[in-house]
């Protein structure tokens, strides 16, 4: 007699495998991994934007110097062309590039005088803290940094 797998034995074990696969798959939501990973980009690179308003603001003593302006006490997109252009005063001093969300539609940064960040930026008037937040997360969370 030999010794061997038959082609039923094979075909089981094949499907086993293929079964175990897909719940794997379906266990792990890779679409949903994904959307949070994007949403864990956008907290990074709006603590980075806030990091170089803080670091504008040490070198100006407490003050946001801006050709744009201060910093809006009511929500304003961070854009070039329909928001508060805040990129001329943060690039390349104290950012090398501004950073946009990863998945907003219309997001990009060509140049300081072309970009839309996809996040959007205000003051609190009262005790001066500024939050930036980002419209288009994902998962229906709301993702905002606030210093």
């Amino acid at each position: 007699m030999r010794k061997g797998f038959t082609l039923v034995e094979i075909s089981i074990a094949i499907a086993i495998v293929a079964i175990l696969f897909g719940l794997g798959v379906a266990i792990m939501d890779p679409g949903r991994q994904f959307a949070r990973g994007r949403n864990t980009e956008r907290t990074s690179e709006m603590s980075v934007i806030l990091n170089a308003i803080g670091q504008k603001m040490a070198d100006n003593r407490g003050r946001f110097e801006c050709a744009s302006g201060e910093l809006p006490t009511s929500t304003a997109k961070m854009a070039s062309a329909a928001g508060y252009d805040i990129a001329p005063c943060l690039v390349p001093v104290y950012l090398s590039a501004m950073p946009f969300d990863p998945r907003a539609e219309g997001a990009h940064y060509t140049s300081g005088s072309d970009y839309d960040t996809g996040y959007d930026i205000v003051r609190d008037p009262v005790s001066g803290r500024i939050t930036v937040s980002a419209p288009a997360a994902e998962l229906g969370e709301a993702v905002s940094v606030t210093r």
